[in-house]
């Protein structure tokens, strides 16, 4: 770009004082048709134009890309700011997510007890308790959760309060060949029927959370509508782990034209989903934010955005991170118990600072730490 390979400015290989080549035409032509001379220098020039044209196009790009990033950013900064109203504590209406061990029988009476001991004084009030996966044609064995009933019997003779719903879940095959097909009706009715066997075994509700499940999934509502007959017919709990909403409209199209996997629901498909459970937690984690004021201000708009659209009869859910990594999508710095708790409480405060019906759901009990445990104490059951 800048001429060296016809003679740099020093005069080097074919230079401006004529050495190899000099401007009187001797070993090349003073027109400069050979080698350097006025020739090559004005051929370097437009050379140079074009790659200062390039330079600022590519610098232009990374403006246009980056402007709308840091106008978010600092968007969300700004929403994590302000005090949250008083009263803006738990209903005692909360959740918590509880791994595969304590109904394979890994978890003993005296484990049971010491969880009733945790969450004593606490809002908890649901266990989410894993007894799954699905098997991808929906069909659940009932050996995946051979343990259910002793356990869910010493949850109730240690903590007569608590209510335990056997979360189920699956991959679906929305991005990849493999997976749960939702649009076949023999899929769906296995999943029916079982939750039927799960209800048996004694659990008080099912908690479903099917991943990645795009936006607008026609099959999926029409799964959740065949659930509650069931679950209503029982005197049982029917409730989901939900996506993120569109943080703007329309964002998980733009996501998924660009990355495939969409990510976000609607506004209206959230609400949607909302009005045919009895529950529906919001998974407010893994949402790539680097700063605890982002991440924070990011759970004070999912928490407005969510409750605008949930009747007030369904319980709505926050979810805190109760656990801890580092990968692209959740920085440990930045998902915080505490900044979650704040943001929900800001978002509560703007949008129904009254609702009743609304908790928080921490995931998961097995990567909890003391310090989620105190931040969850401190900032929201106080």
């Amino acid at each position: 770009m800048d001429g060296s390979d016809a003679g740099g400015p020093d005069g080097s290989g074919a230079g401006v004082d004529g050495r190899g080549a000099g401007r009187d035409g001797s070993g090349a032509g003073g027109d400069g048709s050979e080698g350097g001379g006025p020739g090559a220098a004005e051929g370097a020039r437009p050379r140079r134009r074009r790659g200062r044209l390039v330079r600022r196009s590519a610098l232009v790009l990374v403006l246009l890309l980056l402007g709308p990033v840091l106008a978010a950013e600092a968007a969300l900064r700004v929403n994590y700011l302000g005090d949250p109203s008083d009263g803006t504590y738990t209903r005692d209406k909360d959740a918590i997510w509880l791994g595969h061990a304590w109904v394979d029988g890994r978890k003993t009476d005296a484990d049971v007890e010491a969880l009733a001991g945790r969450l004593e004084d606490t809002g908890i009030r649901d266990l989410y308790v894993h007894a799954g996966p699905l098997e991808h044609d929906g069909t659940l064995p009932a050996s995946a959760y051979a343990g259910a009933r002793r356990f869910i019997a010493a949850v109730h003779r240690e903590a007569p309060k608590l209510r335990v719903q056997a979360w189920l879940g699956d991959v679906l095959a929305s991005e990849s060949p493999d997976g749960m097909r939702l649009e076949r009706a023999g899929t769906r009715a296995a999943v029916v029927r079982s939750t039927r066997g799960i209800l048996d075994a004694g659990f008080q509700g099912a908690h479903f959370d099917l991943e990645p499940l795009h936006s607008d999934d026609g099959d999926y509502l029409t799964l959740l509508d065949s659930l509650r007959a069931v679950t209503r017919a029982r005197g049982a709990q029917l409730s989901v782990a939900a996506h993120q909403i569109d943080p703007v409209p329309g964002f998980h199209s733009f996501w998924g034209a660009t990355t495939g996997h969409p990510k976000w629901w609607s506004q209206r498909f959230f609400g949607q989903v909302a009005r045919r459970v009895d529950q529906i937690a919001v998974m407010s984690y893994d949402t790539i934010q680097p700063l605890q004021s982002t991440y924070g201000g990011y759970v004070a708009q999912q928490t407005s955005l969510a409750l605008e659209v949930t009747p007030a009869s369904t319980d709505l859910l926050m979810g805190l991170p109760f656990y801890h990594e580092n990968r692209f999508g959740h920085w440990n710095h930045a998902e915080t118990v505490a900044a979650a708790v704040r943001g929900v409480r800001l978002g509560l405060s703007r949008t129904d600072a009254d609702r009743e019906n609304f908790g928080v759901a921490a995931y998961v009990d097995f990567a909890a730490t003391e310090q989620d445990w105190r931040s969850y104490r401190e900032d929201w059951v106080r």
